[in-house]
């Protein structure tokens, strides 16, 4: 089985990158590094090996022309064509990940994805969608991508007992600075730490993002980090997959501990309003997605999809 780590970055390699790099020779994964055009690509060249591939700008453009002209530089999204690479190149299971999430040494052991297993099954009462957070002791707190409108009863969940899933997503947690919520950001600024949980679900869409995240080959031609989307980008993405493949996706204990890359909250805030705007109308409308996203998203989720 081949199995591929996805990232991107601008910055030096960091504890995260050099960690993944580790795993990677380890315990026998490939990890892709997509550069963009202010990474130092020497400090990285040194890096390859077997296991540990770096992209440089004039490859990407050489690999993906089309995609990468979409794409754009200076984008966290330069992650997408890590996607591709690691679809062509035969890739049966593939994480994406963060240069910022340290993994801890047991990271990899238990990916499930491929496999049909048992796990808890939980169901928003009171909602149509599901926030993994709820289940967790830091239940105050709420994922990046869930809708807004929903916040005030997110907690009315029920346990509904075991159930078998056939795993195609598997969304590792995280702690330390979580992904979660601007606003939930911006006034509490949390550092946390989860406690252990066994694997969970729910039959009901729920948001998972790019940050420590396994898919199955299957699933890869149909997951993106959108651009022109703001900090919507791989949410959406993760909505748009469980249209395709419902019910396929488990949320599986922190694997990794993550040091926030410097960022301006405020800012973060700014690029999430459109997911405010528009995250419950995209639920409520799901078949008809692209309706809801900018041109050039459309246009870019076209090309996407071509490379497959």
């Amino acid at each position: 089985m081949k199995k591929f780590i996805v990232t991107t970055t601008i910055n030096k390699p960091t504890e995260a990158t050099l960690k993944f790099c580790k795993i990677a020779k380890e315990k026998d994964w490939i990890f892709v590094i997509v550069g963009d055009t202010k990474t130092p690509h020497d400090e990285y060249k040194t890096l390859e090996n077997n296991n540990i591939v770096y992209l440089t700008p004039e490859e990407q453009e050489i690999l993906y022309p089309e995609l990468s002209n979409i794409i754009g530089w200076k984008t966290i999204q330069r992650r997408n064509i890590g996607f591709v690479y690691a679809y062509h190149n035969d890739a049966d299971v593939m994480a994406t990940v963060d240069d910022d999430n340290i993994p801890y040494d047991s990271w990899g052991d238990k990916v499930y994805v491929n496999q049909e297993i048992e796990v808890d099954l939980y169901e928003n009462i009171s909602s149509l969608y599901f926030d993994p957070i709820s289940p967790t002791n830091h239940n105050n707190l709420w994922h990046r991508g869930y809708p807004i409108e929903d916040l005030p009863f997110k907690n009315n969940i029920e346990y509904k007992g075991k159930t078998k899933r056939k795993v195609l997503v598997q969304a590792d947690f995280w702690d330390g600075d979580p992904d979660i919520d601007a606003i939930c950001r911006l006034s509490k600024k949390p550092i946390v730490k989860f406690n252990k949980f066994e694997p969970f679900c729910s039959n009901q869409l729920a948001p998972f993002n790019s940050q420590n995240t396994f898919l199955t080959r299957e699933v890869i031609p149909y997951y993106t980090v959108l651009p022109h989307t703001g900090r919507m980008d791989d949410i959406w993405g993760s909505y748009i997959l469980q249209h395709y493949f419902p019910n396929s996706v488990i949320y599986n204990q922190a694997t990794v501990y993550q040091d926030r890359n410097v960022q301006d909250l405020v800012t973060n805030l700014e690029n999430e309003v459109i997911g405010y705007r528009n995250t419950y109308k995209l639920l409520n409308d799901l078949e008809n997605f692209e309706t809801y996203l900018p041109e050039k998203t459309k246009k870019f989720w076209t090309t996407y999809r071509k490379q497959f």
